[in-house]
């Protein structure tokens, strides 16, 4: 791959990870449309560890108060960031348990296709167009129960379909559950890390099998760079825009994009 495609697809990935438009489909068809091949496992690593960093960063408060809070957990106290913490915890199961069952069973690239992609990519509009427009706004993570983060836990097992977008189908369970614009994006972000973080694992693991892992280590930190910039203004965008107006730009998006790859792949 040449250096643009590299640049494109920390871009891409910075941009579209913690959007609701599916990072994973327009990581998938960036090297269709670019005719090149896969980026291969370490550019994987180093572009989610870049968007992972810029979470890290745009919520230093919320997550110094969750490791202060595990803390306190040890401890036999449970403070607004413990319980933060086991909230996030309580989500996680579902999507485990399926990514696992796809990765034994070997069924992870069956579902990278293009027409997947389109399909599922206007399917999950109508959900979060529906839950942004009629679901009330009166909840904030503190106010959330541990039910609520299970259901949306229950929610991300979609995002293992390209096209459904993890922070998408998140964010669509939180506001249906009633959380705050505001307080849906915020949670589905945090519940990113440990997700990232997971994915990052096994890509690390499958790179340690390669016969020279090291290989375009330049070119992995640019893109660690990039995406960790662009996923930092991302965020940013995303946290004043679903305040002011809400999930439509990303619903009409979603469905100009479906539309687009039907056609593509037809």
């Amino acid at each position: 791959m040449t250096l643009i495609h590299f640049v494109i697809l920390a871009l891409v990935q910075g941009i579209t990870e913690f959007l609701p438009i599916s990072s994973s489909a327009h990581l998938i068809l960036v090297p269709e449309v670019l005719g090149a091949e896969d980026q291969g496992p370490l550019i994987d690593v180093m572009a989610h560890a870049g968007s992972l960093l810029a979470v890290l960063v745009y919520f230093w408060r919320d997550i110094g108060s969750v490791a202060k809070g595990k803390l306190a957990l040890l401890q036999g106290r449970i403070t607004p960031g413990g319980r933060l913490a086991l909230l996030v915890a309580a989500s996680l199961p579902p999507v485990i348990l399926l990514a696992g069952a796809l990765f034994v069973f070997d069924l992870v690239d069956a579902l990278r296709s293009p027409m997947v992609i389109a399909i599922s990519t206007l399917v999950f509009a109508l959900p979060l167009w529906a839950a942004d427009r009629y679901a009330p706004q009166m909840k904030t993570t503190e106010e959330m129960s541990f039910k609520d983060a299970a259901l949306i836990g229950i929610a991300q097992m979609f995002a293992l379909i390209p096209g459904a977008s993890r922070s998408g189908v998140t964010m669509t369970a939180a506001r249906a559950l009633g959380l705050t614009r505001t307080e849906s994006a915020r949670f589905s972000m945090l519940m990113s890390v440990p997700v990232i973080a997971a994915f990052a694992l096994i890509s690390v693991i499958q790179l340690a099998g390669e016969a020279n892992p090291a290989a375009g280590l330049g070119a992995g930190l640019l893109v660690a760079v990039l995406s960790f910039v662009s996923a930092l203004g991302a965020i940013a965008v995303l946290m004043k825009l679903v305040d002011r107006v809400g999930f439509m730009p990303f619903v009409i998006y979603r469905f100009a994009l479906g539309g687009a790859l039907l056609i593509f792949a037809t």
